[in-house]
């Protein structure tokens, strides 16, 4: 080994006698290296050239071992490998205050420090970034990279992987590349090293000259690129020629037998002169710190013992040895080839002033320690997680839509199923999916019997999931293969791999297949876009990072969106998640007030539900907490909900006019006082009608309970309008009840009143123009197409009364528990179905009705209504005479109370309801809002929520949250 060391010796004096001098970027830097380099012995410079392994998750004799090599052999840096971020910080912080001179600190992270450590933040994987088509992404994730490394006292992050992974087998790279595509790679591993150095740290371009096209980890061998010199020029050096242009910071050299640049059969490229010093420093003319890749990998480790591969890694080239094995033997061989002149001054000063410059531009000339303070949440800003949303909107693939499965347009036509395939969770897709429509996972264990099962549904969902992990095999099962290709050839399948690219390999064919997403990784991120994008609230953007399962590189479809809700982050939709905290302060102070057992609130913008949660329990017994799905009585939401689409449905159809008379529309009041009394009239609530009518008490008997004249405890034909359990009314009541309206006295002035009469009776028109029941009409002609599935009335047709908060526990008319029917009393001898009252829903399917009237009647590829027709009715008619209402909608306050916060527009508009409720929408702002409750429960007389201005202060807080005023 001596006899190449002295071969390597006129090789290098041959280039350091005629050298480039370094380049120095300021008077003050060039003073201050020169003065430390002067002043240190030859071992502390020696000592520069080390940087060591260190682990957080290791005992207290690693933890020492680093110790004395920090004191003893004054070694210049550290890379920290797994761990944890608090207890690396305080190592980090005790390194630094042992060593004499500032470390460098390291770190491979490639995904951000979800790589190395627990409880930090993980992003896409490269391959998964080689899809996206922004590269303004990728640049600010590598800005955000480098905002975690300063907050982790780190100033090298090793990344880009420069690596352009032609082998689809290739053991170790594949994830870690983004893709085959010499340009694709270049572009995004540039635009990922700006943002790390502009901020503030540096980026390390690896695995030179590049990994992607081997078959061996060189961790346990030594791989071999046995190209000749134009193909590793035109493509594995490409995107080093582009980068090194752009600012690189330093790059990692792989352990690779690459005879085109090395001719000594067998040397590792980190140990080629040839390929470090003459190539990369020579020919390409870097300038930047050279490491070398871990050098206890068998690649080098293989060729050399620990000691005698050190210095063969520096004579070669390398600035800084990396995971040096045992630094004591390797800082006596650097004494030795010193002694022997294989090592000369003009060699080490190079390096180790390189080292020294670099930390000066990083400020190195001294420490500030790690504040331990409030560390894991800055690790887990809100930041990171609106940047991820956005990365996997743009990362997610459409490979194949034959007949334009995706987006899927006609909920109210469809039956869908969900099949998960994979050895991974899938439960948080499938709760995406049910975010849009009725989805039925089917799962059985056979073939047979699945396929039985699925004859029923029309779409299949089909979703194979795989761990989220970069080295873990993705590889289909036969068994899934098998199942897929039955389901395929029976039904329109929609599949969605949340798998590597690669894992598409396993499928022969996609023919059967109508369409195909490749959403990369088993996340909650991947899993919403995947949802998103098949029930169009986005468009795919997506293109294959690599070639695999017959589709190309490069290859992707755009499909369009149908403009139905999807779901974000707060921060991108320019809302305060800060400032929304407060909503869950307000929400839980109303409940430990006992202003209401629980309640839904949801806030959505520009088309994004950023805020979903519930609060509380269903009743006070504190047995139930409510979720997000379960379903409330939302009173008077239901005027605008149920019964005001379809007026505004008629309304475009020609079929009602707002000057029409109700004389018009319903001849039993052609002989009333009632006859003139316009549809405008009665929308503005300025019929003159009174508010309500207690019909209930007229149905008691002495007692005050039900009386046998009127009910039954069973039903029948003569009794068969259920109005709660085991209570049937008569069944002419409910036609007594419009009589009573229709002889109800008027009052003496139109002005502003609310009347619950207004909207009963438009309910009778509609029923009677379409020859159905309010509750069918509203299901058809909305909630079915919108996706609305938890909207309806009477939900315990539908739905387990368990997923329902009661309402009251009635004492004076009902006498049990109001829970699964309506508790206004009017809509329940209505059958619960009525113009004023009657629907069920949950926050996200009220939220989508609200989302349609925003679109002015547009939402998921249909036009239930002209923008015009929604501008009509969305106007303040008698704003002059004192009513702020629109035409059905509720509208802002004129005077000082009001359904609002004050804070919202003048063309805001929504509705409240008399359990808890309120939805409001302002085009405006693009704001929707829901609050959902049981206030009335166990008694509602008592409306400490009104009064405690609930509904209205989280309003506030929404409108306070807006970031871009």
């Amino acid at each position: 080994m001596r006899f190449f060391f002295l071969i390597t010796l006129f090789a290098v004096q041959g280039l350091f006698a005629q050298h480039k001098p370094l380049t120095f970027k300021s008077d003050a830097e060039k003073k201050w290296t020169d003065s430390v380099y002067n002043s240190m012995s030859f071992e502390e410079r020696v000592g520069q050239l080390f940087m060591v392994a260190a682990y957080s998750n290791k005992d207290s004799t690693h933890i020492k071992g680093v110790d004395k090599l920090i004191k003893d052999y004054k070694i210049g840096g550290i890379i920290f490998f797994q761990g944890g971020p608090y207890r690396q910080a305080k190592l980090t912080n005790r390194y630094q205050k042992e060593s004499k001179l500032p470390l460098f600190i390291g770190i491979d992270a490639e995904w951000g420090f979800a790589m190395r450590l627990d409880s930090t933040y993980r992003y896409p994987w490269n391959m998964t970034l080689g899809a996206v088509q922004d590269m303004n992404l990728i640049h600010k994730m590598g800005l955000q990279m480098a905002k975690q490394c300063k907050r982790m006292g780190v100033q090298f992050n090793f990344v880009p992987v420069l690596d352009i992974n032609i082998n689809p087998l290739n053991p170790i790279i594949g994830n870690r590349s983004f893709g085959e595509d010499k340009l694709n790679v270049t572009n995004r591993a540039v635009a990922l090293m700006k943002g790390v150095q502009e901020g503030g740290i540096y980026a390390t371009g690896k695995h030179f000259p590049g990994h992607g096209d081997t078959a061996t980890d060189s961790h346990y061998g030594l791989p071999a690129l046995n190209f000749d010199d134009e193909r590793i020029e035109n493509t594995e050096l490409f995107p080093y020629k582009w980068i090194f242009k752009q600012g690189l910071a330093s790059i990692m050299v792989a352990h690779l037998n690459v005879p085109a640049l090395e001719p000594t059969p067998g040397l590792p490229t980190s140990l080629s002169y040839n390929t470090i010093t003459r190539l990369v420093q020579g020919k390409m003319g870097f300038e930047g710190l050279i490491f070398t890749d871990a050098l206890n990998m068998k690649g080098a480790s293989g060729y050399m013992q620990p000691g005698d591969v050190d210095l063969e890694a520096f004579l070669a080239g390398n600035d800084v040895l990396l995971f040096a094995e045992n630094v004591p033997v390797a800082v006596e061989r650097f004494k030795q080839a010193y002694a022997d002149s294989v090592l000369t001054d003009d060699r080490l000063e190079y390096s180790v002033k390189k080292i020294l410059a670099h930390k000066f531009r990083v400020g190195l000339t001294k420490v500030t320690p790690v504040d331990l303070r409030n560390l894991y949440a800055d690790l887990n800003a809100q930041e990171y997680d609106d940047l991820n949303y956005k990365l996997y909107e743009d990362a997610v693939i459409v490979l194949k839509n034959e007949e334009n499965t995706a987006p899927v347009a006609n909920l109210d036509t469809e039956n869908i199923a969900y099949v998960k395939l994979g050895d991974d969770d899938g439960s948080q897709y499938l709760d995406q999916l049910r975010k849009y429509t009725a989805v039925t996972e089917v799962k059985r264990d056979s073939l047979p019997s699945l396929m039985q099962d699925l004859k029923a549904y029309t779409t299949v969902i089909v979703g194979y999931h795989k761990a989220d992990g970069a080295w873990k095999k993705h590889d289909f099962s036969t068994k899934d293969i098998q199942w897929l290709d039955s389901i395929a050839k029976n039904k329109r399948v929609i599949f969605t791999s949340f798998a590597k690219p690669y894992a598409l390999n396993g499928i022969k064919s996609f023919k059967n297949i109508k369409t195909v997403i490749q959403a990369h990784q088993n996340n909650i991120f991947a899993q919403t876009v995947a949802a998103e994008i098949i029930f169009g609230a986005i468009g795919s953007k997506g293109k294959m990072p690599v070639s695999a399962g017959g589709f190309k590189v490069n290859h992707g479809l755009q499909t369009k969106s149908l403009e139905r809700l999807g779901f974000s982050t707060p921060e991108n939709v320019g809302l305060s998640s800060e400032k929304l905290k407060q909503i869950d302060v307000i929400a839980k102070r109303a409940i430990a007030e006992r202003m209401t057992p629980g309640c839904q609130v949801l806030v959505a913008r520009q088309g994004k539900v950023v805020y979903q949660k519930s609060f509380g329990y269903h009743t006070y017994e504190n047995t139930t907490p409510v979720k997000n799905t379960d379903i409330y009585d939302v009173a008077s939401l239901s005027k605008i909900l149920g019964t005001l689409p379809n007026v505004m449905q008629q309304y475009e159809r020609g079929h009602l006019k707002l000057e029409d008379r109700l004389g018009h529309l319903l001849p039993e009041f052609q002989q009333t006082d009632k006859k003139n009394i316009t549809v405008k009239d009665m929308l503005l609530h300025q019929s003159r009608f009174q508010a309500w009518q207690p019909f209930y008490k007229e149905t008691l008997d002495s007692l005050a309970h039900p009386d046998t004249l009127y009910y039954r405890r069973v039903a029948s034909p003569e009794f068969p309008v259920q109005v709660a359990e085991g209570l049937y009314l008569r069944a002419d009541y409910p036609k007594i009840m419009i009589d009573k309206i229709a002889a109800s006295p008027l009052l003496p002035k139109k002005e502003y009143k609310y009347s619950d009469f207004n909207l009963i009776l438009l309910k009778e028109f509609i029923e009677k123009q379409t020859g159905q029941t309010l509750d069918v009409v509203a299901d058809a002609n909305f909630f079915k197409p919108l996706g609305a599935t938890t909207a309806t009335y009477n939900p315990l047709k539908k739905f387990d009364k368990s997923v329902i908060p009661p309402t009251e526990i009635d004492n004076y008319f009902r006498y049990q528990v109001i829970q699964g029917y309506v508790h206004d009393m009017a809509a329940a001898m209505m059958g619960g179905v009525a113009g004023h009252a009657g629907v069920f829903s949950n926050s996200l399917d009220v939220a989508k009705i609200m989302q349609m009237y925003l679109q002015k009647g547009y939402y998921g590829g249909k036009h239930y209504f002209s923008a015009k027709t929604f501008d009509t009715f969305n106007t303040c008619y008698a704003c002059a005479e004192g009513n702020r209402r629109g035409l059905g909608f509720d509208k802002p306050q004129i005077t000082a109370s009001g359904p609002t916060c004050g804070c919202v527009s003048k063309s805001s508009f929504g509705h409240t309801g008399f359990t808890g409720t309120m939805a409001w929408a302002d085009p405006e702002t693009g704001i929707v809002y829901v609050f959902l409750s049981n206030r009335t429960y166990p008694e509602s007389a008592d409306n400490k929520l009104s009064r405690g201005n609930i509904r209205e202060d989280i309003q506030k807080v929404i409108q306070d949250a807006i970031i871009d005023k």
